[in-house]
Formats: C-alpha cells, sequence, structure tokens
C-alpha cells in the first residue's frame, strides 16, 4: 500500500519504510513507526529527542531503563509502616505514590509506543532489575517465612 489518502485516515498517509515498516505520514511530514525497526534515529517522548547523534539515543535508552527501574521500586515500597504513622497520612503517602507510579508508567509505555527495539529492551531490562532488586527473594533476609502483614505500600499493578 504505497499511499492511502481518504476520509477515515484524517489526511495521513502510509507507505511502506525502507528498514520494511509500515509508516504513517501527516500533512507536516511527521513520521510513526507501526512496526518494530532497529536504529538510533529515533524520536522517543519529545519531538526531536533523541536526534541523530548515538551518544543521546544511548542516554535516552538509560532514560528509559531508569524510568522503569523506578516503576518497580516505588511498586515494591514499604514506606507506611504498621502503627507508625496516623491512617489520613498513610493514604496521602500510598495516594502520591500510586500517582507517580501510574504517571512513570505512562512515560515508559509512551517510549515504547516509538516502536524502536533498543527502547522496548531498554524498558524490559529497567523493569527486570528493579523486579530484582526490589520484588524477589534474593535480598529478602529471611526467604522461608511469608510475613502476615502487606509486604508494600501499592497494590501490584495489572493490566
Amino acid at each position: 500500500m504505497e499511499k492511502l489518502i481518504d476520509d477515515h485516515t484524517h489526511g495521513m498517509m502510509m507507505h511502506n519504510s525502507s528498514d520494511g515498516g509500515l509508516t504513517m505520514m501527516n500533512h507536516r511530514k511527521m513520521m510513526m513507526h507501526m512496526t518494530f525497526f532497529w536504529g538510533s534515529n529515533t524520536q522517543i517522548l519529545f519531538s526531536g529527542w533523541p536526534g541523530t547523534r548515538t551518544g543521546m539515543y544511548v542516554l535516552a535508552l538509560i532514560a528509559v531503563l531508569m524510568l522503569a527501574f523506578m516503576v518497580e521500586g516505588i511498586s515494591h515500597s514499604r514506606l507506611t509502616k504498621s502503627g507508625s504513622i496516623h491512617h489520613v497520612t498513610a493514604g496521602l503517602v500510598q495516594t502520591l505514590l500510586h500517582a507517580l507510579r501510574v504517571g512513570l508508567a505512562y512515560l515508559v509505555m509512551l517510549a515504547i509506543m516509538s516502536f524502536n527495539g533498543g527502547v522496548f529492551l531498554a524498558a524490559v531490562a529497567g523493569h527486570s532489575l528493579g523486579f530484582f532488586l526490589f520484588g524477589s527473594r534474593v535480598f529478602n533476609k529471611n526467604p522461608t517465612t511469608v510475613p502476615a502483614a502487606k509486604t508494600t505500600d501499592l497494590t501490584p499493578m495489572s493490566c
């Protein structure tokens, strides 16, 4: 499908790009991949970022990895210990942590929507490393017993 313009695409043209993926362009010539692709020339989260420089692409991958890592860290945090603070304060802390976790998770999702394979792998690596450090039994002092009380401030994220 080389070009397709009709009432349903709202002025968008779709064509096969040189790297084999389906690309959408609107009247301003902005490109958006519709399949995964490899390469450092991509756009993640912000217009023109990271650009065409490989160093900035590596920085963007590190940023995505850290965002995903922080989502896991917040998901397994234990800032409000039972009985140590008032229940209203604990509820406010939980709400703020939830809002922060959701906001960071949405940023990771938007970065993945660049359809860049490196960004996808960085996000998966960040979530994996975060779970390994914060959620697995590796650093649990007593891995054979399961505590009766809840272990985190927030409920698990689910799709």
